[in-house]
C-alpha cells in the first residue's frame, strides 16, 4: 500500500479513503465489496501515473475525458482482463466519480457514458434427457398431497415439454388447457410478445389429472395453478420443489425450473430441429439469443466424443 500512496496526490488519495470510508459504514457494503472497490480504483491511479507521466491529484481527474477511461481498460485488458473483470473495473472508478461530483470536485458524466465491455453469454445448463423426465415423473414427486403433487409435474412437464418460462406457466387461466382438443397454447411472453406453442398428449394429461384432484375450483378467469391455500401459485413455491427433487434425484445445482426450458431446447436441436423453429417456440425476438443452443449442443458432442475415442 506505501508504494501506492506515493503514486498518487494527497488530495486525491484523501478523497479516496473518505470514499471508502462511505461505502463500508453508509453504504454498509461488505468488507469484499469494499476490498474490490480499493484495488479497483488503486488500479486505476497506477495507470493514471504512468498515462499523465506523474502522480495524479483531483485536477487531473477532474479533466478525464472518456478516451482516457478507454485508454485505461485497454491498458487493464491488455494486462488479462476478461469482460467481466473490466465491466467491475469501470463500475468502481464510475462510482469514486460520482463521489466526486457529488461533492463538486469532478465531472463523471464522461464515465457514465462509456459503454461497459458487453459481458460474455454463459452457456445454459440442460438436464439431460433422462434426468428432465425423472424430473416430471410422478413418480419422482415427494409432496404429500396427491393434488399438489399432480399440480408439480404439470408445471414442470409444461416447462419441459412446451418451453415455457416459469411466469408463463403460473400466468396460465383455468380458461387454458381445458380439454383434449387445447394441442396449442397462446403464450404472452416478454415485452408482451405472443407466440404459439405446441403442447403434447402427456401435457395434457397431467393437466387434466391435476384439474381432478384440484379441490378448488378452477374458473375460467382464475388461475390455473393454485397454492395449498388457493391462491395463485407462487414461483418460489415451484423452486423450492425443484431443490427437493434436486437433493432426492442427485442433480446438479443447475437443475433449476428454467434449466427445463433449456433442456426444451437443447434437446429439440440435438434431435435435428432447426433454430428458426426453436426461436419461434422459445419467443426469442432475436435469433443471436437462440444461437447460444449450438453451443451447447457442440459441448455435448465434444464430452461425448473425448469420453468415446480411444485417442481423445
Amino acid at each position: 500500500m506505501q508504494e501506492f500512496l506515493i503514486s498518487v496526490r494527497p488530495d486525491l488519495q484523501s478523497a479516496r479513503e473518505a470514499w471508502l470510508k462511505m461505502l463500508a459504514t453508509e453504504r454498509r457494503l461488505s468488507p469484499l465489496s469494499v476490498e474490490a472497490y480499493e484495488r479497483d480504483t488503486r488500479q486505476f491511479f497506477q495507470f493514471l501515473t504512468g498515462h499523465l507521466g506523474g502522480p495524479a491529484g483531483i485536477t487531473d481527474v477532474k479533466t478525464l475525458r472518456p478516451a482516457d477511461l478507454r485508454a485505461f481498460l485497454a491498458f487493464r485488458r491488455a494486462n488479462g482482463a476478461g469482460a467481466r473483470t473490466l465491466g467491475r473495473s469501470l463500475a468502481g472508478v464510475r462510482s469514486f466519480l460520482g463521489f466526486l461530483e457529488r461533492r463538486g470536485l469532478a465531472n463523471a458524466a464522461g464515465a457514465a457514458a462509456l459503454r461497459a465491455p458487453r459481458q460474455p453469454k454463459s452457456l445454459p445448463k440442460p438436464l439431460t434427457a433422462s434426468d428432465a423426465l425423472r424430473v416430471v415423473s410422478n413418480e419422482e414427486q415427494l409432496a404429500e398431497e396427491p393434488w399438489i403433487a399432480a399440480r408439480n409435474v404439470a408445471v414442470l412437464i409444461l416447462l419441459y415439454g412446451s418451453g415455457l418460462r416459469i411466469s408463463e406457466a403460473l400466468g396460465l387461466t383455468g380458461a387454458d388447457l381445458a380439454g383434449p382438443a387445447d394441442t396449442v397454447l397462446r403464450v404472452t411472453g416478454k415485452g408482451g410478445k405472443t407466440r404459439l406453442v405446441p403442447v403434447l398428449p402427456v401435457t395434457l394429461q397431467a393437466v387434466a389429472e391435476y384439474r381432478r384432484l384440484c379441490p378448488y375450483t378452477i374458473d375460467s378467469q382464475a388461475p390455473l395453478f393454485r397454492g395449498a391455500r388457493g391462491g395463485p401459485l407462487n414461483p418460489a413455491i415451484v423452486q423450492r420443489e425443484m431443490r427437493r427433487l434436486r437433493s432426492a434425484l442427485n442433480l446438479p445445482d443447475t437443475a433449476t425450473p428454467h434449466a427445463l426450458r433449456h433442456s426444451f431446447a437443447t434437446h429439440l436441436l440435438g434431435r435435428g430441429g432447426d433454430l428458426r423453429t426453436i426461436q419461434e417456440l422459445l419467443g426469442h425476438a432475436s435469433l443471436s439469443t437462440t444461437q447460444i443452443y449450438t453451443g451447447v449442443d457442440t459441448a455435448r458432442l465434444l464430452d461425448i466424443y473425448e469420453a468415446a475415442h480411444p485417442r481423445a
